[in-house]
């Protein structure tokens, strides 16, 4: 069995990583670029190796290379079969296995338990564990899904700026200044919308977030038709959990959404027991471990 562990927690801005002992403690740490396998992989690719060697060379390991040690990757996208199979055939690693990025944020929020997570950023996915089984909602992107996310909560501040500027609802700071950003030309909102990716849209979620809490009507119809819908959603996981286990909020919108949900689930939330790329050491150890012990 390989001496060392490598966990990788790759998202769209940036890439971490650890390495750990065959106790799962984590020696070094290290930070790289994006590694979003499903827009670049190749630079994924690079990203992902720069890290575990920034994080070998973080636990004075000079000895270790990459290709020494075994390693589990969350990567989002890890359910585009194609990707996948470009990433890990190319991987410098000595063996490696690729999970989902939520995964690894959940097992960093709850360790070994049953729980649950949300994960509200730019988009949404709500997952669950209960009973040892894996429960996976929500997820699908954001032209067909991520409700609640930011980018849908920047494209609803976008629509009701045009229905402002139409007379059709009520106009108020939040709308106004989208509005005066356009230069007043509803038409440079629609180009702008034709062209925009989820990010894009997301730009605007801060926007409401502060129109909301400075009392804006626009913006606070928007927060709670956004928390409406993760309600929505967490009462399908507490269904499924029971009610039981850590719940916990991650993502960018995390410490926004408390103040906004139902008290049925603001009442059981937790803070995470530790981070994603936590989470992918402990599963690093365990998916290896029981790899060796098998053979």
């Amino acid at each position: 069995m390989a001496a060392y562990f490598l966990a990788i927690d790759g998202g769209g801005t940036s890439c971490r990583s650890a390495v750990a002992d065959a106790h799962g403690r984590i020696l070094g740490r290290g930070r790289s670029g994006a590694s979003n396998i499903l827009t670049d992989p190749d630079t994924a690719l690079r990203h992902i190796e720069e890290a575990a060697r920034l994080a070998l060379s973080d636990a004075a390991l000079a000895d270790v290379a990459p290709e020494d040690c075994v390693a589990l990757l969350g990567l989002a996208g890890n359910n585009v079969g194609d990707a996948v199979s470009y990433v890990l055939e190319r991987l410098p690693f000595q063996s490696a296995q690729i999970v989902s990025d939520g995964l690894i944020a959940l097992q960093g929020a709850v360790g070994d338990a049953d729980g649950a997570i949300a994960i509200v950023g730019t988009g949404t996915i709500f997952i669950a564990r209960h009973q040892g089984e894996l429960h996976y909602l929500g997820g699908w992107g954001f032209q067909i899904g991520d409700l609640g996310g930011g980018a849908r909560i920047g494209h609803a501040a976008l629509q009701e700026s045009l229905l402002a500027h139409d007379g059709i609802r009520a106009s108020s700071a939040l709308t106004t200044s989208i509005l005066e950003e356009f230069g007043n030309d509803p038409r440079r909102i629609v180009d702008f919308a034709r062209a925009a990716h989820p990010g894009d849209f997301g730009r605007y979620a801060p926007r409401v977030v502060q129109g909301a809490a400075d009392g804006d009507p626009t913006a606070l119809r928007l927060m709670r038709d956004a928390a409406a819908q993760v309600d929505e959603a967490l009462d399908a996981v507490g269904r499924i959990t029971e009610n039981s286990g850590r719940l916990c909020l991650l993502g960018g919108l995390a410490q926004v959404y408390p103040s906004y949900l139902a008290d049925r689930h603001r009442v059981r939330l937790s803070e995470p027991l530790a981070d994603a790329l936590t989470g992918a050491v402990a599963l690093a150890v365990q998916t290896f471990q029981t790899s060796e012990a098998a053979r």
